[in-house]
């Protein structure tokens, strides 16, 4: 009888096993996988300008292979992966060049773009190399600009890739503040790095809200870029590169890796 029972026991505690092991493989592979074709699209901030390792053919749009869409597409391999991201884009220039690849199979889109409308070049030039009060004048112009002008523009990028994408899941990417504060730090004033830090959180807060009337996700690096800003000792953005200019406030490898790649993760 105890015999019968240990048997019954043991019987049962297989059974259990075996359908807790099936259960988990069940689970495992009913877990999602990236459906749909990814479309990269955006600036300098996408294609991974200051992340090196350039795709030849990329030309001066300068797409890397360091740069987060491209790492998330080699970690999740969606059907198709389209890179249209390009150093310099503004919006007018998404619309005019980079939409292609959009289209009813698309799956997810990511998306940084508004900066250049906005000047930052010319403001970060401008701050580097004027006063105090010149670079807070050309702030203070760059957020009018924000305010008046760039949500239209935003708008329309937008719409035109719903339009194009109906069914895509889309991730409007920011940018990071760029200084540390508090710290002492060769180069701009603390007054000049407070003033930057603020446009870039007035952008963000601009983006953030015409993504969201489009029923779109936005994902905010600032922080995971806390603590890895310019004057933080262990900084994800180039400072000014005299030898490669076009790199200076972009991020690194470091700054795709660690400060964009998860935010797409978590956002996608």
């Amino acid at each position: 009888m105890r015999r019968s029972r240990l048997v019954g026991f043991l019987s049962s505690l297989l059974l259990a096993a075996g359908t807790a092991l099936t259960g988990a493989a069940t689970a495992q592979a009913a877990q999602p996988v990236a459906s749909g074709g990814y479309v990269a699209l955006g600036d300098s901030y996408s294609s991974g300008v200051g992340a090196g390792s350039y795709i030849g053919s990329s030309g001066d749009c300068k797409r890397s292979t360091k740069a987060h869409p491209y790492l998330w597409a080699a970690a999740h391999s969606p059907s198709t992966f389209d890179f249209t991201a390009c150093s310099g884009a503004r919006t007018g220039d998404v619309l005019a060049g980079q939409l292609g690849p959009l289209n009813s199979s698309t799956g997810l889109v990511s998306i940084s773009v508004g900066g250049n409308d906005a000047g930052f070049a010319d403001v970060m030039t401008t701050c580097v190399l004027q006063s105090d009060s010149a670079c807070l004048s050309r702030i203070a112009t760059a957020k009018a600009y924000v305010d008046s002008t760039l949500p239209g523009n935003l708008d329309s990028v937008y719409s035109a890739i719903r339009t194009r994408a109906p069914g895509a899941h889309v991730v409007v990417i920011g940018y990071p503040r760029f200084y540390r504060l508090g710290t002492s730090c060769v180069g701009l004033s603390e007054t000049k790095r407070k003033a930057i830090n603020d446009a870039s959180d007035h952008l963000n807060t601009a983006i953030a809200k015409r993504a969201a009337d489009h029923g779109f996700t936005f994902g905010d690096v600032r922080s995971p870029f806390t603590g890895h800003e310019i004057c933080s000792g262990s900084s994800w953005l180039h400072s000014v590169n005299w030898l490669n200019i076009g790199e200076s406030y972009h991020p690194t490898a470091a700054g795709q890796s660690g400060g964009y790649l998860p935010v797409l993760n978590s956002a996608a």
